[in-house]
């Protein structure tokens, strides 16, 4: 039987490149994001609940419809899945660029994350069908080091974009990297899953309804109130179409959340892992230029190259992790790593306006190196739990976790903010009167934007009126950071814990080093 055309063109090294590249801009399209938005605030002079929708959306139609996306890569072809989901990703990205309604921004920003999405389960199938064996784990190192680099370079390349064109340059970069990796369609094979029978639209409506309830309801608490009806109903709303899900899928012959794996210890360890990150690290990215920009006053380009201390121990340890896992259990690996984010985010509660560079050096590094450390180990769990063929299915729940985890951490790491930044203004706001209330105000802050705050009041209260604000918030924040600390160092022995017998395909997931 003939080889087809297509695959007799294809290529592995460029099938690779492409992969890494595509899967590289997905995550810098989050924490790039995040540096713009007390630019976009500024330019559009919008609310911050219209503001966070923009990492929001993004993160929530992402992880939403990743399972419906890893099924439909695998029945309909998972290149003309990778396709489609660039292309798609691309024209959104540069549309929200262009436009001026903060709406029609969220509406393009959610519309990517599907994009997204598609890119990612069609590519990590890809990579599946094209390397095998010990190729196969050394291209999965790569992509979870490409993952963890657009993580990292997003907030500081997004800086320089910012201070020299503007927001709108952030996105036209990224739509310009996605037109690149279209170049390269010609050298990639096709390939399906030949056992595909569809997509399971229930499941797939009931679990992106209740991620979409349960996100709303973590941005609308602060600006409605925890108990407003609307809320509640929210909650119950998650609640509801969660319980759904669950049981949609066991009554389901080929479910596309295989929920009998969550019976497996390793399985639930490897899936934790980058939800603990998202709290520890994810949220870091996008909260910390804000205040970096709000509280310290340093400039986008600064907050960015500032940013470098929190990321570029995400491109080495990596590596690192993959020399010492020869001798060192990965489950101690993993262990150590959350203890590294505890330890950073704990440290990290002494900043404060007056903080310099060097005073951010320490605790910055040390959460860039434990976040490192647990990078490259875990993104071939999905692929190695089955067949190849089923790598599409694979890959969506790896990342719905990971993505999952995101999307709720940052909500609530954002709603927390500024619910706690309102609590420490509610008592001295009112001798500030043309700033607004609380609530107002404790928005403005979060966005980065206390400088504008401080030109509402008098001249001669600008001073007092910017120490205050900056010390609301900068209290809020280090009680987050406490938070965050403590969900990472109890995380840590539960990790080790699940993965102390079962072991074997954590151990083959370390990082080639050669």
């Amino acid at each position: 039987m003939s080889t087809p055309l297509s695959a007799r063109r294809a290529s592995p090294a460029i099938t690779l490149v492409a992969v890494c590249v595509a899967c590289g801009l997905l995550p810098a399209s989050l924490t790039g994001t995040s540096i713009a938005l007390p630019a976009i605030s500024t330019d559009l002079g919008v609310s911050l609940v219209s503001l966070q929708w923009i990492v929001n959306a993004y993160n929530l139609t992402f992880a939403s419809v990743m399972l419906a996306s890893g099924a439909l890569a695998d029945l309909l072809g998972r290149k003309r899945m990778f396709t489609i989901g660039l292309v798609g990703f691309l024209a959104c990205t540069a549309a929200a660029g262009s436009v001026s309604d903060i709406v029609a921004v969220d509406v393009l920003r959610g519309a990517a994350g599907v994009a997204a999405a598609m890119v990612l389960t069609a590519a990590s199938a890809m990579l599946a069908q094209t390397f095998e064996g010990p190729a196969r784990m050394k291209a999965f190192g790569w992509l979870g080091s490409s993952f963890g680099l657009g993580l990292a370079l997003g907030p500081s390349t997004s800086g320089i974009l910012v201070d020299l064109w503007g927001w709108r340059a952030v996105f036209f970069a990224h739509a310009l990297i996605a037109a690149a990796v279209l170049l390269t369609l010609p050298k990639l094979a096709e390939s399906r899953n030949p056992d595909a029978s569809g997509v399971d639209w229930l499941g797939t409506t009931t679990f992106s309804g209740s991620l979409f309830a349960l996100t709303l309801a973590l941005v609308e608490g602060p600006q409605l109130g925890w108990a407003a009806p609307a809320v509640l109903v929210l909650y119950a709303a998650f609640a509801v179409l969660l319980v759904a899900f669950v049981v949609v899928e066991h009554r389901q012959a080929r479910p596309m959340f295989d929920l009998g794996l969550f019976r497996q210890p390793k399985f639930v360890a490897v899936c934790l892992m980058p939800v603990l990150l998202a709290f520890g690290f994810v949220c870091l990215l996008v909260f910390l230029p804000s205040f970096f920009i709000g509280v310290n006053g340093m400039s986008a380009q600064q907050a960015g190259l500032t940013m470098l201390l929190l990321t570029v121990p995400v491109l080495v340890f990596p590596v690192v992790a993959g020399t010492v896992s020869k001798t060192v259990p990965p489950r101690v690996l993993l262990g150590v790593s959350l203890l590294l984010v505890a330890a950073g985010a704990a440290w990290l509660t002494t900043i404060d306006r007056t903080s310099s560079v060097g005073t951010l050096l320490g605790p910055l590094l040390v959460i860039g190196t434990g976040v490192g450390i647990s990078f490259g180990l875990l993104d071939g769990a999905a692929i190695s739990t089955v067949d190849a063929s089923r790598a599409g299915m694979a890959a969506g729940m790896f990342n719905t976790m990971r993505l999952t985890g995101e999307a709720v951490a940052i909500a609530g790491m954002g709603s927390l903010l500024v619910s706690l930044t309102q609590n420490g203004l509610a008592g001295g706001i009112g001798a500030y009167p043309a700033a607004g209330d609380a609530a107002a105000v404790a928005d403005k802050a979060a966005q980065g934007g206390i400088a504008d705050l401080a030109t509402t009041v008098p001249a001669g209260q600008q001073a007092a009126f910017t120490e205050f604000v900056s010390g609301s918030y900068t209290s809020a924040f280090h009680t987050v950071l406490w938070l965050l600390a403590a969900v990472c160092a109890l995380g840590a022995p539960a990790i080790a814990w699940m993965l102390r017998e079962r072991t074997s395909t954590v151990d083959e997931l370390a990082p080639a080093t050669s």
